[in-house]
């Protein structure tokens, strides 16, 4: 009896799973449009027949043509009075006849060739004193180049003179040539391929400091207490602040000096050789046991201020030489365009570099001067310190979202984005001070790891297809912008398979190290980089291969490539063009991946 009613209620649950299954597939069918109708329509299947022809035949070669032009005088319609009568033609050379001078649209007259080319094709047009043209048909002569064809008249405006009915053969000369259309595919495939190696090759050297920063073995280790934390918090901001203004004095300082390529260049060696004296005194004055406060820190002055300007004269230099050899160089100009486009990189990244590498050194000699405080001084002290400098840090941090929310939504009040948020901040740090204990350590490797991998999840949910519009509207239609979009997704896309290939390696290595009392950098270096070298070409290898195919889809936005090309064609309704543009892109998928498999069998 329990049988029954198990067997009964399990035959009850497959029914209605079932129904709910066709309910769903009746629903998505509605929700999708399926209209199998359609397919059956005689004018979409000729017209996919006329499509399906074209795609058939690639326009991949040319030839030059000569063209014979055999025309009759016509009548549309008949003129008032005696029909017209024409001379017969003369036997020698091409000509054709119909079987009346004139008629009336829509009528049914029979065309005859003579002594045309043999075996050749052609077409049949109506010619009106105005010069359009109508077409008639084709026609196709025998072996002794003749033909007969039968054509309805177009119905045209009323004319009272002769018009024309002309035929027109076009005989191969020559031959085989390139099409246009093969050669400009053949420029933006080439195109391509190098939007995807460019984006490829920016992306792997972001991706894999940031892979580091998103694998949670790497960062769960990381703790800091309150204190040293608070005080990192303050000092970036405040480091990446001093930098930027810095580095934009100097270069506003040496911006005259940047017009000539001479003082450019002895500007650059200057700098880096005082760079270079300042380095041996401080490793000299390290050597030492005993060394003033003002002597480090005129060491540390000299570093920063020589460094910047080496990288400012440096970076000029390249660029005004660069710029000076593009057109002496003729068609290798594309190398002095190289120079000068890497001397944009140097003074364009450098505010940035020194600023970040400002505010990581302030917050790092603030996350030391905390981590002192912590364990040195008595809880009770560290809980008010802890107090104070959680407020300040989190009127900082807040304070800076507030701009930024200001910067993307222009609300023009400082009372919503700046004094709320830096209240809130100061609320929350000192609920964060009283609610942890004094010397309590923070996670700090998985605040940052989950803020990483939250960024990259979002950034990788972005199609390429809308990066590149934005990057369009960046630098303008070009392959540029596709560069920077895919760059920007296979940071993403790479930062995520990296990090999850350093979360698999073998924990061995990584114990090993950190015992020694190594520090972040250095387990990296020697228990994780090792690991991970041959699964990391491979993923960067595969991401090529990725790159290439996406790049011809982002070119439909102006991303460059050969995407921008087939696109045009589809819309102009040239079919044998975008054959063209699709055979190319399917042979060079296959030998970027064929490529691909050789390169990681070799060295993974």
């Amino acid at each position: 009896m329990n049988n029954n009613k198990k067997s009964i209620k399990k035959s009850i649950g497959v029914g209605l799973a079932v129904t709910l299954g066709i309910i769903i597939f009746a629903y998505a069918f509605q929700v999708t449009d399926v209209n199998f109708e359609t397919t059956r329509s005689e004018i979409r299947l000729n017209s996919l027949t006329r499509v399906l022809r074209a795609l058939a035949h690639p326009d991949l070669v040319t030839y030059e043509y000569n063209e014979l032009n055999v025309e009759i005088p016509f009548y549309l319609p008949c003129p008032e009075g005696e029909t017209p009568i024409f001379p017969d033609a003369t036997t020698d050379e091409p000509y054709i006849t119909s079987t009346v001078t004139c008629g009336a649209a829509g009528e049914m007259v029979k065309i005859e060739g003579f002594n045309m080319p043999a075996n050749t094709t052609g077409d049949l047009n109506f010619v009106t004193s105005s010069s359009v043209k109508k077409p008639l048909g084709e026609f196709e002569t025998d072996d002794n180049g003749h033909f007969v064809n039968e054509v309805e008249l177009p119905n045209r405006q009323p004319v009272a003179k002769a018009q024309t009915i002309r035929a027109v053969i076009r005989t191969k000369v020559g031959a085989p040539r390139w099409s246009d259309n093969a050669i400009a595919t053949w420029d933006k495939i080439i195109e391509t391929i190098f939007i995807a190696f460019l984006a490829t090759v920016i992306g792997t050297l972001i991706a894999i400091p940031v892979s580091f920063a998103a694998a949670r073995n790497l960062m769960s280790e990381n703790t800091s207490p309150l204190t040293s934390v608070s005080f990192s918090v303050i000092g970036w901001p405040i480091g990446f602040w001093i930098g930027l203004q810095i580095t934009k004095w100097l270069m506003a300082l040496f911006d005259p000096l940047s017009e000539s390529i001479a003082l450019s260049l002895v500007g650059a060696v200057i700098s880096f050789a005082a760079l270079y004296w300042v380095l041996r005194l401080k490793v000299s004055d390290d050597g030492e046991q005993k060394t003033s406060l003002i002597t480090r820190l005129l060491t540390s002055l000299g570093l920063a201020i020589f460094g910047i300007s080496g990288l400012v004269f440096f970076g000029t230099s390249f660029r005004a030489i660069g710029f000076a050899l593009i057109e002496p160089l003729g068609v290798f100009g594309f190398f002095a365009n190289f120079i000068f486009q890497m001397g944009e990189i140097i003074v364009m990244l450098t505010p940035i570099i020194v600023a970040v590498f400002a505010g990581a050194l302030l917050g790092s000699i603030l996350s030391k001067m905390g981590q002192r405080i912590s364990d040195g001084l008595p809880p009770a002290t560290v809980k008010l310190i802890n107090i104070l400098l959680s407020a300040v840090a989190g009127i900082i941090f807040f304070a800076i979202i507030g701009a930024i929310v200001e910067w993307f939504y222009q609300i023009g009040n400082p009372v919503k984005t700046l004094y709320i948020p830096a209240g809130v901040g100061a609320v929350l740090g000192i609920i964060l001070a009283l609610t942890t204990k004094a010397k309590q350590a923070l996670p700090t490797g998985m605040v940052i790891y989950s803020v990483t991998r939250t960024l990259l999840n979002g950034t990788r949910s972005v199609e390429p297809l809308i990066m590149a519009i934005v990057a369009v509207i960046w630098v303008g239609i070009g392959p540029f912008a596709g560069s920077l979009a895919l760059a920007l997704h296979t940071v993403a896309s790479l930062s995520k398979l990296y990090s999850e290939q350093v979360e698999s390696i073998s924990e061995g290595p990584l114990e090993a190290v950190r015992a020694t009392g190594a520090n972040q950098l250095q387990t990296i270096i020697y228990a994780v980089i090792p690991q991970i070298i041959p699964p990391y070409i491979s993923f960067t290898m595969y991401r090529w291969d990725i790159n290439v195919r996406m790049s011809t889809i982002i070119g439909f936005v102006g991303g460059g490539g050969i995407g921008f090309l087939l696109i045009q064609n589809v819309n102009l309704l040239n079919y044998r063009g975008a054959s063209m543009q699709m055979l190319a892109i399917a042979i060079v998928v296959a030998s970027m991946d064929y490529i691909s498999s050789v390169i990681r069998e070799k060295f993974v």
